[in-house]
């Protein structure tokens, strides 16, 4: 089995078909897509395949390093420039075939008017033990 990571994005990917920001939902539309996401991950409980996802809120900080004896420092507050990731899922597969298979259904989840968002999401495998290269 093969961990992945999928990632979903509020901006930074290429934009979707149904390419209708969130806060633009109703209601309605913003249930059945969370509705179809648990649905999809309980789906993938049942086959073992399911490890943990969660959403993200909008804000964020980048942070990084300064020096010995000084604070962090921090990008501001200016999220409008970042790439923003809206949430993820973990998902234990036995390949990277079955992985791409779980990201296409999952990008068909419901958007604006019901219909499949066709939204990016990033696949990103986890680095194993033996993958990691030393000197």
């Amino acid at each position: 089995m093969a961990k992945y990571l999928l990632l979903k994005h509020y901006r930074g990917a290429p934009a979707s078909h149904n390419d209708v920001p969130m806060d633009q939902w109703t209601p309605e539309e913003i249930t059945a897509h969370v509705q179809y996401m648990r649905d999809f991950a309980a789906r993938l409980e049942g086959t073992g395949e399911f490890v943990d996802s969660q959403a993200l809120a909008a804000e964020g900080t980048f942070v990084r390093y300064d020096g010995e004896g000084r604070p962090p420092v921090t990008d501001g507050p200016f999220a409008e420039t970042k790439d923003l990731i809206a949430g993820w899922m973990v998902i234990d597969v036995d390949s990277h075939e079955r992985a791409l298979e779980l990201a296409g259904e999952l990008s068909a989840a419901p958007g604006a008017g019901g219909k499949p968002i066709h939204e990016w999401l990033e696949l990103r495998p986890f680095l194993g033990s033996h993958d990691i290269v030393t000197e």
